[in-house]
């Protein structure tokens, strides 16, 4: 299953589409793991699950 209105391309996430470049997922949780984030390498997918 994929939800197209969350584009992802993380293919070692447990919630990645097999096959499509979406997550899975219905929704997800952005979060950031700086004080001051203030570039897009300080955003991270709280969402994320590895692969097992």
């Amino acid at each position: 299953m994929e939800n197209k209105a969350i584009r992802c391309t993380v293919k070692q996430c447990a919630n990645h589409a097999n096959g499509a470049d979406y997550c899975a997922l219905d929704h997800i949780t952005i979060g950031t793991h700086e004080a001051n984030p203030c570039t897009q390498q300080c955003i991270d997918c709280m969402s994320f699950c590895t692969n097992r």
